[in-house]
C-alpha cells in the first residue's frame, strides 16, 4: 500500500529529545534554590548536547504552550559533563548572558543570526572561543558591536530602561587562527569591515550580504584560499570585479541583489564572460536581481530549437557558454535571464517554472526573506491558477519559511495563503497525517503573531481544509482560544468573523463531553451570546447569527454546565428577541429550539423555563412547517421534558396544562413520520428516558413517534444505537403499562418490529 507523502515517522531520538526538554525537572535535571541545574550523575556527551539545544530552539520558536526555561543554557556551563561543539542560535529571547553561560566550551561552529539583544558583552565571550571556532555566522546580530553606554557587568535588564548603544571599536579577530567561515552579514556601516577581517589568515568561506565595502582589494588576500564568496547586496565595482578575478580558487559565487533598480552597477556580457571563464573552479553562481546592459542571449528562434539542455556548448546565454562544466546552481531569479530554454545549470533560481520558483524559496527562506516571499508568492499563483507538480516539496519550504520568520509579515501572509491553496481538497490524498499536522502548527503560530486581518483571514480558511474536529484534535484548546480571541472584538472584520465562527461550530460538534465542557469554561457560550446580541443591535441575521445559534446548540448538547452558562447570560431574552425580530427565519429557530432542548433535558434547569411567557412562545411554536418538522419537533420535545417533570411543577395558570398537551398530541399527529431530518443523535439516552413513565403520556408519544421515525428512515444508523442502549427493553415497557395511549404502544411495536428485522438483515449480509 503506497503511503502518503510526508509520511516518515520521527525518529526515537527525536521523540526523547522533546520529551526531555519539556520535563527537564523529570528528566536530568532538578532544582536548587529556584535555579536549574544538571544532575550530577549526568553527562553528556556534543551529539546528544548540540541536538538538545537544536530542538529547544526550534521548540520556543514553533511551540507556542514551550515556554523557555530561564537558565537553560547554564546546563551546559561545564565541559565535564557537558560539551558542545556546534551552537545555532536565534532571534532576539538570547541574551549575553546565555553567550556567557557556555564560554568554557570548545565551540566549532557558532551561528548568532538576528540576534539583537546580544551586545559587546557578547563579543568579550566570543574571544573565549576565539583558539577552537572553525566556523562563524553573525549574520544581522550587528548589535554585537555595540555595547549600553551604562555597562557595568551586572546582569542586564533589557525590558526596563534600555541604555543608549555605542559602537564598541575595540573587537579585533585577532587570535582567530582557525576561523574557516565567516558570516558577518548585516555588518553596520559604521565599521570598517576590511580592519575587521585582515587579521584572518585561513579565510576559505566569506559572508559580507548587505556589507559597506568602500576597499574591495583588501578580498585579495584571500585569493587563493577562498573557495565561497557571498557579497548580495554589495554594490558592484570595477575594482571589485578585478578582485574577484583574481580568486581562482572560487567555487560559488554570489554578487545578487534583492532588487534591479537600487543598482548603479549595470552587468554587462564582458563580465559576465569573464567571471565564466576565469574562474575555472565555479560551481555555483548567483547573479539574480542584475540589469543586463546589452543582449546576452541567442536569437529567440536559435534558443527554441531542441529539447533544453544543461550543456554550456548549447546554452542560450551566450558568456556561460565559456563554461567547463555545467553548474551546480545558478541564480537568475528577477532576471529575464531565467526564461530561456538552455541554461548550463542542474538547479536555477527564477520564476519560468515550478522548479525554479521552489528552487529560489528553498535557497533563499533562511537569510533572503524578501526574496523568498516573492518566490513563495509565485507558487501560490501556481497553486490557484495551475497545478503544484511537487506538492511535498513545495509544503516542507512553506513550512520551514513560516517556521524561520515567525514574525516577518510579509513571509506569513503570503505563506499562508499558499497553505490555503495547497492543503485543498485537490492535493489531500497525497498528504501524510504528520505533514497536515506541520501545516496546523505553522497556521496556528500565525495566527497567535499577528492579529492583522489578511493573516487571520488566510489562517482560518487554511483551517477549514481540514476534517473539523478529528484532525484538530492535537490542538484542541489552542484552536479555540484562538479562535474566540478572534471573535473577542465585536466589530471584526465580517469575513474572519463568518469563518472563525463556523469553525468554533464544526469543533464543538462530534466532540465528546469533556471538551464541550472544557470549551465552555474557556468563554465560547458568552463569545457566540455576544455576537449575537451584536447582530440583533444591528438587525441582521445572516451567516454568523445562525452559526452562532448552531455552535450554542452543539457546544449545549449533553453537558449541562454549558446550559447553565447559556441561561446565566441571558440567553433565553435573546432566543425571544431573536424569534421576534426574524419570525421568518426558518434555519434560525431550528438552531434556537435545538439549543433549548438541550436546555430542557437538565432536569435542574427545567424551572426556569416554566414561565408563562416561554411556555407559550414553545407552545406556538408547535404550529410552526419552518424547516420541514424540524422547529414543530423541537419545540415538542422542549415541551416534552417540562412535562416529564409532573403536573404538580405546573404552577401557572395560564396556558393550562392540558391544553399545551392537547397541542402537543395534535402536532405530533401531523408530522410525516417518514421526514427526512435534519438533525444528529449521538445518544438516544434523553429520550429514551421519557418512555417508562406514567405521568405525561404524551412525553412518551413524543419520544416514542421520534424513535420510530428515526430508525424507520436512517436505519443503519439508529436501530444500532437503539439496540446498544437498550431501547427496545424500554419499549417492552411501554407495551406493559396501563397508562401509554393504544397510538403510542402500536408505534413502539413498529421501533421493535425495525430493530429486529434490521439484526435479521444483518446476519443475511455476513453469511
Amino acid at each position: 500500500m503506497a503511503t502518503a507523502v510526508g509520511d516518515d515517522p520521527e525518529s526515537l531520538m527525536t521523540l526523547v529529545t522533546v520529551f526531555c526538554l519539556k520535563n527537564l525537572r523529570r528528566t536530568m535535571c532538578y532544582s536548587d534554590q529556584n535555579r536549574l541545574r544538571l544532575r550530577p550523575d549526568v553527562f553528556l556527551p556534543s551529539e546528544i548536547c548540540d541536538r538538545l539545544v537544536h530542538a529547544y530552539m526550534d521548540l520556543v520558536h514553533t511551540d507556542s504552550e514551550f515556554e523557555p526555561q530561564d537558565g537553560f543554557f547554564q546546563l551546559f556551563s561545564d565541559p565535564r559533563s557537558t560539551r558542545i561543539t556546534r551552537l545555532h542560535l536565534r532571534d532576539d529571547f538570547i541574551r549575553d548572558r546565555d553567550l556567557e553561560a557556555l564560554a568554557k566550551q570548545d565551540l566549532m561552529e557558532l551561528h548568532l543570526s538576528s540576534c539583537t539583544r546580544v551586545t559587546a558583552r557578547g563579543l568579550r565571550t566570543l574571544l573565549r572561543f576565539r583558539h577552537s571556532l572553525l566556523s562563524l555566522s553573525l549574520f544581522g546580530s550587528s548589535s554585537l558591536f555595540f555595547r549600553p553606554a551604562c555597562d557595568d557587568e551586572e546582569e542586564e535588564d533589557e525590558e526596563e530602561d534600555p541604555c543608549a548603544l555605542t559602537l564598541d571599536r575595540s573587537f579585533s579577530f585577532q587570535g582567530f587562527s582557525r576561523l574557516r567561515v565567516l558570516n558577518v552579514g548585516g555588518l553596520t556601516p559604521e565599521l570598517d569591515v576590511e580592519s575587521l577581517l585582515t587579521p584572518l589568515p585561513s579565510l576559505s568561506s566569506l559572508d559580507l550580504s548587505g556589507v559597506h565595502v568602500p576597499r574591495p582589494a583588501f578580498l585579495a588576500q584571500w585569493k587563493e584560499r577562498l573557495a565561497s564568496l557571498v557579497l548580495y547586496n554589495v554594490e558592484l565595482t570595477e575594482e571589485l570585479i578585478h578582485t574577484l578575478l583574481q580568486m581562482s580558487k572560487l567555487r560559488h559565487l554570489d554578487i545578487s541583489r534583492e532588487h534591479q533598480r537600487s543598482s548603479k552597477f549595470k552587468m554587462t556580457r564582458k563580465i559576465l564572460s569573464s567571471l565564466a571563464q576565469g574562474l575555472v573552479d565555479l560551481v555555483s553562481l548567483d547573479i539574480s536581481g542584475h540589469i543586463m546592459l546589452d543582449n546576452v542571449t541567442v536569437p529567440a528562434l536559435e534558443d527554441a530549437l531542441g529539447r533544453p539542455s544543461i550543456e554550456p556548448s548549447k546554452s542560450s546565454i551566450y558568456p556561460l557558454q565559456e563554461l567547463k562544466r555545467p553548474l551546480q546552481f545558478l541564480g537568475l531569479y528577477n532576471t529575464t535571464l531565467c526564461t530561456v530554454t538552455h541554461i548550463p545549470a542542474y538547479k536555477v533560481t527564477g520564476s519560468k517554472n515550478e522548479d525554479q520558483i521552489l528552487n529560489a524559496i528553498e535557497a533563499y527562506t533562511e537569510q533572503r526573506p524578501e526574496l523568498a516571499h516573492r518566490a513563495i508568492n509565485q507558487l501560490f499563483d501556481i497553486a490557484r491558477i495551475q497545478h503544484c507538480s511537487q506538492l511535498l516539496r513545495a509544503l516542507q519550504l512553506v513550512i520551514t519559511a513560516l517556521k524561520t520568520h515567525k514574525y516577518d509579515k510579509s513571509i506569513q501572509v503570503t505563506g499562508s495563503a499558499a497553505l490555503f491553496y495547497l492543503t485543498n481538497t485537490e492535493y489531500r490524498s497525497d498528504q501524510s497525517v504528520c505533514l497536515r499536522r506541520q501545516v496546523i502548527q505553522v497556521v496556528l503560530n500565525g495566527m497567535e503573531q499577528y492579529q492583522e486581518v489578511t493573516v487571520q483571514r488566510n489562517c482560518c480558511l487554511t483551517l477549514c481544509n481540514f476534517s473539523i474536529p478529528e484532525e484538530l484534535e492535537f490542538q484542541y484548546e489552542r484552536v479555540n482560544l484562538l479562535l474566540l480571541k478572534i471573535l473577542e472584538p465585536l466589530r471584526q472584520d465580517e469575513s474572519i468573523q463568518r469563518i472563525a465562527v463556523h469553525l468554533c461550530n464544526a469543533l464543538v460538534c462530534q466532540v465528546d463531553n469533556d471538551h464541550k465542557e472544557a470549551v465552555g469554561k474557556m468563554g465560547f457560550v458568552k463569545t457566540m451570546l455576544n455576537l449575537i446580541q451584536k447582530k440583533l443591535q444591528d438587525r441582521m441575521c445572516d451567516q454568523v447569527m445562525e452559526f452562532s445559534w448552531s455552535a450554542l446548540w452543539n457546544i449545549t448538547d449533553e453537558t449541562p454546565d454549558n446550559c447553565q452558562m447559556f441561561l446565566e447570560c441571558n440567553g433565553m431574552n435573546l432566543f425571544l428577541d431573536c424569534l421576534k425580530e426574524f419570525p421568518d427565519k426558518q434555519e434560525l429557530h431550528r438552531n434556537m429550539l435545538g439549543l433549548l432542548g438541550n436546555v430542557a433535558e437538565v432536569r435542574a434547569l427545567r424551572p426556569q423555563l416554566l414561565t408563562k411567557q416561554f411556555i407559550s412562545v414553545f407552545s406556538e411554536l408547535l404550529d410552526s412547517k419552518a424547516d420541514g418538522i424540524e422547529v414543530s419537533y423541537n419545540a415538542c420535545g422542549v415541551l416534552s421534558h417540562i412535562m416529564f417533570d409532573g403536573p404538580e411543577v405546573w404552577a401557572m395558570e395560564e396556558p393550562q396544562r392540558s391544553e399545551v398537551m392537547d397541542k402537543m398530541w395534535a402536532a405530533i399527529q401531523s408530522w410525516d413520520v417518514s421526514s427526512r431530518r435534519n438533525i444528529n443523535y449521538r445518544s438516544f439516552e434523553p429520550i429514551l428516558r421519557l418512555l417508562a413513565q406514567s405521568g405525561a403520556p404524551v412525553s412518551q408519544h413524543w419520544a416514542t413517534w421520534a424513535l420510530y421515525n428515526l430508525v424507520s428512515v436512517y436505519p443503519g444508523k439508529y436501530c444500532p444505537l437503539l439496540m446498544k442502549e437498550g431501547g427496545v427493553i424500554l419499549l417492552k415497557r411501554v407495551l406493559e403499562l396501563e397508562s401509554s395511549h393504544q397510538e403510542t404502544k402500536e408505534m413502539a411495536r413498529k421501533v421493535m418490529d425495525q430493530c429486529e428485522n434490521f439484526k435479521e438483515d444483518a446476519m443475511d449480509t455476513s453469511r
